[in-house]
């Protein structure tokens, strides 16, 4: 009974290597809080949250990101299906037609590859994720005396951390 991967390319775990990045940034500037980080969003989405009610990494980091509107997906969607005479759904169909077509045994060898280079970076990112979990718990400890918006920071990277290493751990036991 194999769960679905939580990670399922390289290009998903960039959201690992940010929180990563963002805890070192926190543990080097003991002055750092969430209003001095790049996703500052993401980390006040998962203070807010908190680490029980989410149940995975994608969707607590995703709390506080924008992604690709409706209205956009639609509206280049039909515009490429006008290209063929149709709208919207010629347009899934138009974009859909590269891909049926370059299905074959290359792709096959390519997606061995992908998976052990996918499972080597994810056993990566998990031993470094520990450290800095680590690392984050430690600061909470020393830093108990911190102001409020240090300890929120520290806080919502534990929590972040937290949830990125229970879901590499489960990509990485499959």
């Amino acid at each position: 009974m194999s769960k679905e991967a939580v990670f399922q390319n390289v290009e998903s775990l960039q959201q690992v290597v940010n929180i990563i990045n963002e805890a070192a940034a926190a543990l080097n500037d003991k002055t750092r809080t969430i209003r001095e980080s790049p996703i500052p969003e993401v980390l006040a989405g998962a203070l807010g949250a908190g680490i029980g009610g989410i149940g995975s990494f994608a969707a607590l980091y995703g709390l506080g990101t924008v992604g690709l509107s409706a209205a956009g997906i639609t509206s280049g969607l039909a515009a490429i299906g006008g290209v063929v005479g149709g709208g919207m759904v010629a347009g899934v169909f138009v974009m859909a037609a590269p891909v049926v077509v370059l299905a074959g045994g290359g792709i096959l060898l390519a997606s061995n590859l992908k998976n052990k280079q996918l499972k080597q970076e994810k056993e990566r990112l998990y031993k470094e994720a520990l450290q800095k979990h680590e690392a984050i718990i430690q600061a909470l400890k020393t830093e108990a005396d911190a102001d409020k918006e240090r300890l929120d920071y520290l806080q919502s990277l534990n929590i972040l951390l937290t949830q990125a290493i229970k879901d590499l751990k489960n990509d990485i036991g499959d």
